[in-house]
This record gives structure tokens, C-alpha cells and sequence, in this order.
């Protein structure tokens, strides 16, 4: 089975943004209010940031990674700064929707593998809201850095991409929207 077919009768939600702009909480919020979704949990090789929940990704060695490549274990995956990221083949319980929580580029090759994703950016007010934020979750200068300048490029790339934009200014009003999307596209759908 390709890995387009084993998700090919769900409706596949991609949440993508830079760095710092809320988009893991407001995934940890939506998923906690709604029963109809399962995330896949992506991969990393990059060390655990300072309280961050040993279940946010899959936190794994580079030879388990490089091993999961070579077995074809992954829908995507990138060289993210100094480290790897992917998303594994999912295989979500029955009669759940995807979330994938991932960069614009693995959301766009989601795209390509499943027709009709829900494309949601979620962003900062403005760049210096992101650099607090990062600077506030503990990443040292260097990385604060390149993940502004990582960001630009996922902001450039996700206009006209079919991506629908977000602005995190308020997490409560930020997570009711992203449950009100869902839930539109699902009517849609006729679900």
C-alpha cells in the first residue's frame, strides 16, 4: 500500500510555521478538544530543548534516522539547521484524522502525496514577536537567528501555496480558529 493510499480517506490537516510561533501548543490545544484527530509525531535528531516534552517529537540518534531513511520510513524529511527532521509513514487509528505538525516544505510534499490537505501557517504578529518568543523558550542567540532568517523563507514559500495564514497573536483565539477551520472543512467534505 503506497503511503498516499493509507490516508486517503482522511482529511489530512498540516500545521506549518517558523520557529517560536506557537504552532506546537496550539497543535497540543487543538488536539486535546478534539477526539477526531491523531498527530503524527515527527522524527528529529536534535536534542531536547529545556522543558520541552520528551513526547513532542520522536526524539531519535542520526543512525536510527539515516536507518528509518534507508527502510523508506519516512513521507518526507529535511537537513533543518544542524539537525534532521521527518515525517514517518502514518498510520493512524481508524476513522481519525492526520495532523502533521511540520515545516512548509514537508506540508507541501504532503500536498503532493495526498490530494486536498488543509494547509494552515500559523505566524507571529511580526518578526520581533517570533524573536522574544524564541529567545523566551530558551534557544541561544546563534539559532534565534537562523531560525528568523529560516523563517522568512517558510513565509516567502507559503504564499501561493495554497497555505491559509494564522496570526498567533492570542492563543485561546488562535486554537478556537484553527477548530473552526477544521470543522468547516469537514462540512465541506460532507463528512
Amino acid at each position: 500500500m503506497s503511503a498516499a493510499s493509507s490516508f486517503s480517506d482522511r482529511l489530512v490537516i498540516v500545521v506549518s510555521g517558523p520557529g517560536g510561533v506557537g504552532k506546537g501548543t496550539i497543535v497540543e490545544r487543538v488536539m486535546a478538544r478534539d477526539d477526531g484527530l491523531w498527530l503524527s509525531r515527527s522524527w528529529t535528531t536534535r536534542t531536547r530543548r529545556p522543558g520541552e516534552s520528551s513526547d513532542a517529537y520522536n526524539f531519535v540518534s542520526r543512525d536510527q534516522f539515516d536507518s528509518h531513511i534507508e527502510a523508506g520510513g519516512f513521507l518526507e524529511w529535511v537537513d533543518f539547521l544542524d539537525y534532521r527532521q521527518g515525517t514517518p509513514l502514518p498510520d493512524p487509528p481508524p476513522g481519525l484524522d492526520i495532523v502533521f505538525e511540520i515545516d512548509v516544505h514537508g506540508g507541501l510534499a504532503i500536498a503532493e502525496a495526498h490530494p486536498d490537505p488543509l494547509l494552515l501557517f500559523v505566524d507571529a504578529p511580526d518578526r520581533e514577536a517570533q524573536r522574544r518568543r524564541l529567545v523566551g523558550r530558551g534557544d541561544p542567540p546563534d539559532k534565534v537567528e537562523a531560525r528568523l532568517l529560516r523563517g522568512d523563507e517558510e513565509r516567502a514559500l507559503a504564499v501561493g501555496s495554497g497555505y491559509r495564514t494564522l496570526i498567533n497573536d492570542d492563543l485561546d483565539e488562535a486554537v478556537e480558529a484553527v477548530l473552526a477551520v477544521v470543522a468547516e472543512e469537514r462540512r465541506r467534505r460532507c463528512r
